[in-house]
């Protein structure tokens, strides 16, 4: 029985609709001045609110960890009986498709490359460079961003499978006396979560795009260009919606599973092919280096220096992970039924993050290994990692099975960006219809094709920078919203009979 019911999923999927619509407008038709008032807003949070940024992910962080290691970690996101409805395995490739899938592609070469060829505290093209250049893409993909995913999916499970409210953000960040109260409140929060969901969405679709647009031009020389980006946003909008349309149980769960078939494969390929000893060496060496720093570099800001690193990297990714926690979070409580809090946090945490330090520590050097072998000049990397959604093509082509590589990255991207699809229209259908598990097949054709319109107007608007920039600048208020979920989530576990 639920203790936070009331018919408000036509209000806020009308309003979140519609809201995202006129987003479209501004975005294919007035294109400039969209375009100047994300970049005001995106500097002036970035710059003037980075050490918020970075002091609340250091909560959030410190939050799950306690948790898991408290004596609430026993109790069940569920009843007292309950039993996760996935195995571990499946559990896990639909967790790390959700959250972690097009962007790992995306920036897995790119990344530590960029830091490489421009490092914070080092100069570029040497050894020490190379080190930053992993540490900081660990840091970067490590447990920071899963802390956040943590939070969210954390509390929307507790109360929603343990308390039986709603399953929407806003039955966590309210004690239930006011929540039932404050109907105008919660709509108007998850009428901006729906927004903040679509935003996050069409990002994923924007990064995917453009990187399976260059794939598909290296290998077939297709044109890089909006046309066959549109065609391409076309093609995986239909694949996804019917995926989406089949149910967690059957399509995505499938879809998923397929994906981490396919990224192991290519990361095995990618490992044999590549130079072996030095991923080994700089995958221990990586980790040993992000252990002992994590804790400064997760406060690290210059009072009096230059911060730009700071905010073009770290406090970047810190709000771009946030913009993501909605529908990453909700979807990971979805499916997490039945497991311990203390299953969860090491499961959402540990099994990604070591998984992400594989995949930086494979394919970052693969790149950065060209320089030191002579293949590749540092102004060629440079050149290299300044076009993210090509990086890691040109890199293969160094290697053997280059070719088969670039393939299996394109066909990877592809399913990630239906996986990652997938989940996201299932969650907006389900904040859209008052948290129903079993949202209607009208809502997720609905939001599908909304957000498919969205991704081609932000990618008019200017590419990646843009598709970025307003995902992060629509992410600020979220960070709120997480502390008082985090609040009220610990405030109720106080309350469990078993630890009065």
């Amino acid at each position: 029985m639920q203790d936070h019911k009331h018919s408000k999923g036509g209000f806020v999927f009308t309003a979140s609709l519609c809201c995202t619509i006129v987003l479209v407008f501004f975005s294919l038709f007035l294109t400039d001045q969209f375009n100047d008032v994300i970049t005001w807003i995106f500097q002036f949070l970035t710059v003037r609110f980075g050490w918020f940024y970075l002091l609340a992910v250091a909560v959030f962080v410190f939050f799950c960890l306690w948790l898991a290691v408290s004596r609430y970690g026993s109790i069940k996101l569920g009843g007292d009986d309950a039993e996760p409805e996935y195995g571990t395995l499946s559990w896990f490739a639909m967790l790390f498709a959700a959250g972690m899938g097009v962007g790992l592609v995306f920036w897995g070469t790119a990344e530590p490359l960029c830091h490489f060829t421009a490092p914070y505290g080092a100069e570029a093209g040497t050894a020490e460079a190379a080190d930053f250049a992993i540490r900081a893409s660990f840091m970067h993909w490590g447990i920071h961003p899963w802390a956040i995913y943590g939070v969210v999916g954390l509390t929307m499970a507790y109360f929603g499978f343990r308390k039986g409210r709603t399953c929407l953000i806003s039955s966590t960040i309210l004690p239930l006396p006011l929540l039932s109260k404050a109907t105008a409140f919660s709509n108007l929060a998850d009428t901006y979560i729906n927004i903040l969901t679509a935003i996050g969405i069409a990002t994923t679709f924007g990064l995917s795009v453009l990187q399976i647009n260059s794939g598909l031009s290296m290998l077939a020389g297709i044109p890089s260009n909006l046309p066959v980006q549109v065609v391409i946003i076309c093609i995986a909008t239909g694949l996804f919606l019917l995926s989406a349309t089949s149910g967690i149980g059957k399509g995505i769960k499938l879809i998923s599973n397929f994906n981490l078939l396919i990224a192991l494969l290519l990361l095995v390929l990618a490992f044999l092919a590549g130079p072996t000893n030095v991923i080994l060496n700089s995958l221990t060496n990586g980790i040993g280096q992000y252990l002992m720093n994590i804790i400064p570099d997760s406060f690290q800001l210059n009072a009096y220096g230059d911060n730009a690193w700071f905010v073009s990297w770290r406090i970047f990714y810190w709000t771009w992970w946030v913009s993501w926690a909605p529908f990453v979070g909700c979807f990971i409580a979805r499916i997490s039924k039945g497991r311990t809090i203390r299953q969860f946090i090491l499961g959402v945490l540990i099994a990604p993050t070591l998984a992400s330090f594989l995949w930086f520590a494979c394919f970052g050097n693969l790149g950065i290994n060209l320089f030191f072998q002579g293949q590749a000049p540092l102004d060629l990397l440079a050149g290299l990692s300044a076009v993210p959604e090509t990086a890691i093509f040109h890199v293969f082509s160094y290697y053997p099975l280059g070719i088969l590589m670039s393939i299996l990255a394109v066909v990877l991207l592809l399913i990630f960006f239906v996986s990652s699809a997938d989940s996201g229209t299932f969650v907006l259908a389900m904040f859209s219809s008052d948290g129903d598990l079993s949202p209607s097949n009208r809502l997720k054709v609905s939001w599908g094709v909304t957000i498919a319109a969205l991704s081609v107007g932000l990618l008019i608007s200017g590419g990646v920078e843009v598709v970025q920039r307003i995902s992060i600048v629509s992410a600020f208020p979220f960070i709120f919203i997480m502390l008082a979920a985090c609040v009220n989530l610990l405030k109720e576990l106080q309350r469990e009979p078993s630890q009065k």
